[in-house]
């Protein structure tokens, strides 16, 4: 059975939705929305409580001020809120590209709401040595949107994250008419959320000295991809070994079986 409800918060109306009993476990991606995560949830809430959220601005999650950033901190405190109001915790929180930066700040700020966080793929940029130009190629990326490319950003994107498509899938992925919700998602992440999360900077030294368990995932065919090359930086600043889940960067959608079955390996470790 799974509810679905709203929480208001500071300039926003959240979507979330809850399903099955047991310890608390968060799914939360960016801008992934909670429909990427059910076939996973659905899984893994035979003995959790599982909680899916649309991040602030994406889908169901209205904001009050759509020409606000929608920044880790921001969407931290959101978490924190939900898991507050959900009355579960502390929760295990699995936190996937822009999830798992939101989840590392969730864990940098609010250290009792997460007694494990497990941080797949984290787009950190700052991390790794070649930054600076990571971030120039960004800026272009967000600048060929608002040009109306869509197609042309998608592309820098790709490329930017080392991600190998063939011309003819990108342009069947990204090519067509993503309709109004998806389109207005599709610039409120370019606009307005991944620029904040690419350029957000770790306090390694409070997340190394918190009582929360800190796991960084990779995806076991993510091999040369910016987001491992990312991920291994974090790993590096905090002392810990990366942990390899199955698949790429959307392993729990692609799936989401085996990444389950991961999953409970990684938390009965801890």
């Amino acid at each position: 059975m799974t509810t679905t409800d709203t929480l208001r918060v500071p300039d926003a109306l959240l979507h979330y939705e809850v399903r099955g009993d047991g310890p608390l476990l968060v799914l939360v991606g960016a801008p992934m929305d909670a429909r990427a995560f059910e076939p996973l949830a659905d899984l893994l809430a035979v003995d959790h409580t599982v909680l899916t959220t649309d991040p602030r601005g994406i889908n169901r999650s209205a904001v009050d001020d759509p020409d606000r950033d929608a920044t880790p901190e921001l969407r931290a405190d959101d978490l924190a809120r939900l898991v507050r109001h959900v009355d579960a915790g502390p929760a295990a929180v699995l936190g996937s590209s822009g999830g798992a930066v939101s989840a590392l700040a969730l864990a940098q700020a609010h250290l009792d709401l997460a007694h494990t966080v497990i941080a797949h793929e984290p787009p950190l940029d700052q991390l790794v040595p070649d930054r600076a130009d990571l971030l120039r190629r960004t800026d272009e990326m967000v600048a060929t949107y608002r040009t109306g490319d869509r197609l042309g950003a998608w592309r820098q994107f790709l490329a930017i994250a080392n991600i190998r498509m063939p011309d003819e899938v990108v342009e069947q992925v990204f090519g067509g008419d993503p309709g109004p919700q998806g389109l207005a998602d599709e610039r409120f992440q370019y606009e307005h959320m991944l620029r904040p999360t690419v350029r957000w900077v770790p306090d390694l030294d409070a997340l190394r000295s918190a009582s929360t368990r800190l796991v960084v995932g990779i995806g076991e065919d993510s091999g040369g991809e910016l987001c491992e090359r990312t991920s291994e930086a974090l790993a590096e600043g905090l002392g810990v070994e990366p942990t390899r889940f199955p698949g790429g960067h959307v392993g729990f959608a692609d799936d989401p079986r085996r990444f389950g079955a991961r999953l409970r390996e990684v938390l009965r470790e801890g």
